[in-house]
């Protein structure tokens, strides 16, 4: 299952020719990304302080399909790629929203993180706490 959100490409997106920076993309998928942890009941709030982990992400990877433009509606999508031992892949896709284009055309970009838990002091990894795994469940691509 996806989790989706919905946000507006603004000026600040931009650049001169008000076709989306590329770094803005950013922006959006970690809107997407901190709403689905809100969304699960696993704030990034409660998953530092209950859980005692970070959660640095250590790749990042990007493919563009299509220019998205200022004011363009774009609905961000992520889900769970996969799980690891210490590891958590997180997919994105982001789509324009428009009633005249089909969900193929809309495809703008797609991305994915690789966050990695690790100890709070010390900073090693260690493995994803099974509350983790399990909040996550439904959101995991099978």
């Amino acid at each position: 299952m996806k989790f989706t959100i919905e946000e507006r490409v603004l000026w600040g997106d931009v650049d001169a020719a008000r076709i989306i920076f590329y770094g803005s993309y950013l922006r959006f998928f970690e809107i997407a990304e901190t709403e689905l942890f809100r969304a699960v009941g696993m704030p990034y709030g409660k998953v530092f302080d209950e859980l005692d982990i970070w959660l640095p992400r250590v790749h990042l990877e990007c493919d563009f399909r299509r220019v998205a433009q200022l004011d363009d509606l774009l609905e961000v999508s992520v889900y769970v790629g996969s799980i690891g031992k210490t590891s958590l892949r997180l997919d994105f896709e982001v789509r324009r929203k428009r009633p005249d284009e089909t969900i193929e055309e809309g495809l703008i970009a797609t991305a994915h993180f690789v966050l990695v838990s690790v100890r709070r002091d010390t900073l090693d990894p260690i493995p994803i706490p099974e509350e983790l795994r399990r909040t996550f469940a439904p959101y995991t691509e099978r």
